[in-house]
């Protein structure tokens, strides 16, 4: 009979595709990784890597055996998930990656919601990029995650994630105080010769604001690159820069930047995924339960505001 844990290490190695990558993230060390997979080879009796320099290819037979890993690691999810569900206490951990604007505006009160409601559940939270973050989920690094999609950009799609839609939230053009804009500044138009702040190349909401921009009539004059979007708004309010902003970022706090609607009230989408083979545990339905209770809370206060 095959080893179960063997078979994980292979559709790790799928995944992750060094040894060293593998050995990283489940906390062996490298040379245990590359003999539990020659004990997988034994198993088998074929041919499961090849080296092509520095690296190891699967063969067509070790992607035969990644695909049925992947389907008994679903259906062991399931299993826990059904036998958590049978439980009359909700309980267990919940691994959450989640984007600096959600974790400002939304994880502080569902996490004193959790605690309230759901006592016995861990929330642990890490900060990832949401694209980073599918990925990571897919791979079994979290149990949920926190994404966003900009209008036009999909975000990336994994056939063992679900999709449920959190909130959305309307994208400005955030720009210095009205005393430090020299001239006003009333439209996108209007920034075509100043200085702009973006998150690193990569990033969606990177894309989607050089998009923006380019179907204004001009490139951006990007000279500030920062995913912290507290020093994006710092740069803003001091007059040093302008960006475009989702409505999120102002969650709970107030602001002397001027935000200008844009053309159209474009709007992004927050949503979370899980493993569609642990979708139903307690602990996780739970989380989510709260978020979109949070979610809900902080659009009506926006709404109000």
């Amino acid at each position: 009979m095959l080893d179960v844990r063997r078979l994980r290490l292979l559709r790790e190695l799928k995944i992750r595709g060094t040894l060293a990558e593998v050995a990283e993230a489940l906390q062996y060390s490298p040379s245990s990784v590359s003999q539990q997979l020659a004990l997988l080879e034994k198993e088998v009796g074929v041919e499961l890597l090849r080296k092509t320099g520095r690296r190891v290819q699967l063969t067509p037979q070790a992607e035969v055996l990644v695909a049925h890993a992947a389907q008994l690691l679903e259906t062991m999810e399931q299993a826990e998930a059904d036998l958590a569900a049978s439980l009359t206490t909700v309980t267990g951990t919940v691994r959450i990656a989640v984007f600096q604007s959600a974790a400002l505006a939304l994880m502080p009160d569902t996490l004193s919601r959790m605690a309230t409601a759901y006592p016995e559940v861990r929330i642990e939270m890490t900060q990832r990029e949401p694209e980073t973050a599918l990925h990571e989920t897919w791979a079994r690094d979290f149990d949920l995650v926190i994404a966003e999609q900009y209008p036009g950009h999909a975000a990336p799609r994994y056939p063992e994630l679900d999709r449920i839609r959190l909130t959305t939230d309307a994208i400005r053009l955030a720009v210095p105080p009205e005393a430090a804009a020299r001239p006003p500044i009333s439209s996108l138009e209007d920034t075509a010769e100043l200085a702009w702040v973006m998150e690193p190349r990569g990033a969606a909401s990177r894309h989607w604001a050089e998009q923006a921009c380019r179907s204004a009539g001009f490139e951006p004059d990007v000279r500030f690159e920062t995913a912290d979007l507290q020093a994006q708004i710092r740069l803003i309010e001091s007059g040093n820069a302008v960006a475009l902003m989702p409505d999120l970022v102002w969650t709970g706090r107030s602001t002397t930047a001027q935000l200008v609607d844009l053309p159209g009230n474009p709007r992004r989408t927050v949503f979370t995924s899980v493993r569609r083979s642990s979708a139903q545990r307690p602990a996780i339905l739970a989380a989510r339960e709260m978020l979109a209770i949070t979610a809900e809370s902080v659009a009506n206060t926006d709404d109000a505001g």
